[in-house]
């Protein structure tokens, strides 16, 4: 094995720093985007790892460099053991969030608090009640809006994802920018992006260019605030002049953003996957529950990591259906 401090260090220069853990398969949602209509096949419980594997990779990778750690799902909240799961990780040196549709999010304030996880990433798609119903298959949206409402009031850091779809929540581009006025959060627009089951072309995608079309068309040059993209950052980010929150893009297909990408990802059943994209797979669990050393294989998928969205460095490419069809859907990747 190479020096240990670059085992998180892929051939093309980029240090992964950043963990996302996937907790479990299963979500009180039924995203269309996210999840097939006609579901998908759950890992037997068996094969997910438990909250002390969770931990035990987690700090593997925490020793090799990882600082910033994002808990995931389908939704993470539903898993019985989310507590212990969050005591253990708190005991990192780590930052510790979480991503959430926040259904039932008012129930878990004090243990958030209580473990430092302050960051908190809500994915909502529209502000019309109907299209939520709609895109979700269920009828929370006034649940997950008083949530987030209660998520700002209680002090927590609250980012908004919202997928853009062409023909169903690109006209609401204004009024979620119009929800930072009064509120200090971050709306993220995402680009339509391909998995399994979700029925994705690019005729449904919603580009970065449009959405700054959109801004444009509403708001004055001098209004349109850009803002210092953090390191490594997924997002394009901006603000209107007097608003108490923020607006962003994150434009995975049409302007990605591999160069900088730091980030990996590991499924609730203990795969490793490099990109986002790649349909490729590395096996933790297994080399963990026999006792051996997950070091080598980290470091194997790590430096196998290509340099653009998992081979599919055109759009002509991410166009070609046979390119993307065996990766996983999103709900079992994470999101």
């Amino acid at each position: 094995m190479n020096n240990s401090k670059n085992l998180l260090q892929d051939l093309h220069g980029r240090h992964h720093a950043y963990l996302r853990i996937s907790l479990i398969e299963r979500c009180n949602l039924r995203c269309t985007y996210c999840m097939p209509e006609e579901g998908v096949k759950l890992s037997p419980k068996s094969h997910l790892m438990t909250y002390e594997e969770i931990y035990d990779i987690a700090k593997t990778f925490v020793k090799h460099g990882v600082t910033k750690i994002r808990l995931t799902g389908g939704e993470p909240l539903i898993r019985k053991d989310i507590p212990i799961i969050l005591e253990k990780l708190a005991t990192l040196p780590v930052d510790l969030s979480i991503t959430s549709n926040a259904v039932i999010i008012d129930n878990f304030f004090d243990i958030l608090k209580a473990n430092g996880v302050n960051k908190i990433n809500v994915s909502l798609d529209s502000l019309d009640e109907a299209k939520f119903k709609h895109i979700t298959r269920r009828n929370e949206f006034n649940k997950v809006y008083k949530n987030i409402l209660l998520l700002v009031k209680e002090g927590f850091s609250v980012k908004v994802n919202a997928v853009l779809m062409k023909g169903f929540n690109d006209d609401e581009i204004i009024d979620f920018i119009n929800l930072t006025k009064d509120f200090p959060i971050s709306v993220r627009f995402i680009e339509f992006m391909p998995f399994d089951g979700n029925k994705w072309d690019m005729s449904k995608m919603v580009s970065y260019k449009e959405v700054m079309e959109c801004v444009s068309s509403t708001f004055e040059e001098t209004q349109v605030e850009r803002l210092q993209d953090a390191p490594n950052d997924t997002s394009k980010n901006y603000k209107i002049s007097g608003y108490k929150g923020s607006f962003a893009i994150i434009s995975s297909v049409t302007n990605p953003f591999c160069d900088s990408c730091n980030r990996l990802r590991l499924t609730a059943n203990g795969q490793l996957k490099n990109c986002l994209f790649s349909s490729g797979e590395s096996d933790l669990l297994t080399m963990l529950r026999a006792g051996k050393s997950i070091e080598p294989i980290i470091q194997k998928a790590v430096q196998a990591k290509l340099k653009v969205r998992g081979g599919m460095d055109t759009l002509e490419k991410l166009q070609e259906p046979k390119l993307h069809k065996n990766n996983r859907s999103m709900i079992t990747i994470g999101g």
